[in-house]
């Protein structure tokens, strides 16, 4: 079975998600790396979308 490995559109989409829940970024970020491991984005993209999110963006 190959390894899932998710596009950038997924990964806004569940970014999205988690901050439509009002999850802090530091909780995302843990249950992306949980999650997609290697493949999760960085803390710090995880703040800029965030940062875009709450902006309206």
């Amino acid at each position: 079975m190959s390894e899932f490995i998710p596009k950038k559109q997924h990964l806004r989409e569940v970014l999205f998600h988690y901050f439509i829940l009002k999850k802090s970024v530091a909780e995302t970020y843990r249950l992306l790396v949980d999650i997609y491991g290697e493949h999760a984005p960085s803390k710090t993209s995880c703040k800029e979308w965030f940062r875009r999110f709450k902006s309206g963006d």
